[in-house]
């Protein structure tokens, strides 16, 4: 016999969600049906409709958002411009949005580098470079839209840059927020030193397993083979061959992990 049975969602924990309109803004918090049926798909054909849509302003905030849902084990998804096509933008949880403050750039050494916050979209990080003769390395079909936080967090490369030029080939420096919420800025010596510090055991273990990835020769040979070619399927391990220093490793893991790690 078959039978077709209707199944609730789990509601969020009553202490988030409190926490949650404490940290937020009503007017950037969303969960009546009308909202977050309208996020609950991207450019991709999946559909997840999140129980709550959340607009994030500041660093702070993912910060505070990020620690509430370590502390409760709330699962959340961060959304850039939405142009994923394969689902990784959704969610059935918490969807964390980026908002309208995120748009920072900074030019270095005459266009050799730039540096953007996450909201950028690629083509307005391209034409502000264009006068100096330079571009953005990767270059995914969806540039026009895409935002710099989903093309990093995608290794996005496009039909022209190939595997030289793509996000994780590119990488000079990184900001991120981990999932305990803790921030680390890889340009920055005092934030690199207090990550040093506080999260010594994470890197000690990235440092051991490159070093164990790298003495396996066969492994190691295997993982260089699969990254010659154009491979954004799982996590950029990569890294472990690439890089000594665990810092480095931990930023190229990043690239790719479509927000798994950070």
């Amino acid at each position: 016999m078959n039978a077709a049975v209707s199944l609730e969602r789990s509601p969020l924990p009553a202490a988030f969600l409190a926490a949650i309109e404490r940290l937020i803004p009503a007017e950037r918090r969303f969960d009546d049906p009308l909202s977050t049926l309208a996020f609950g798909t991207d450019a991709s054909f999946y559909r997840l409709v999140p129980k709550l849509v959340v607009r994030v302003e500041s660093e702070a905030e993912v910060i505070g958002l990020l620690r509430l849902a370590h502390a409760e084990n709330v699962p959340v998804t961060f959304r850039a411009a939405g142009t994923s096509l394969s689902g990784q933008a959704i969610s059935d949880s918490v969807l964390i949005v980026l908002g309208d403050n995120w748009n920072g750039r900074e030019i270095r050494h005459g266009g050799a580098q730039i540096r953007l916050q996450p909201g950028v979209i690629g083509a307005n990080a391209n034409a502000v470079l264009a006068p100096l003769g330079r571009k953005i390395g990767p270059d995914p079909a969806s540039i026009n839209a895409a935002k710099i936080g989903g093309i990093v967090a995608n290794n996005s490369s496009g039909m022209c840059c190939g595997t030289a030029q793509n996000s994780y080939k590119t990488l000079a420096g990184l900001r991120l927020v981990l999932a305990d919420g803790t921030l680390i800025d890889s340009e920055d010596p005092a934030s690199v030193a207090a990550f040093r510090q506080s999260h010594a055991a994470l890197l000690d273990e990235l440092a051991e397993l490159g070093r164990q990835t790298r003495a396996n020769s066969e492994l190691a040979a295997k993982i260089r083979h699969k990254y010659r070619l154009k491979n954004t399927t799982g996590f950029s391990l990569n890294a472990l061959v690439d890089f000594d220093e665990p810092l480095d490793i931990l930023n190229h893991l990043m690239v790719g992990s479509e927000g798994t790690l950070g």
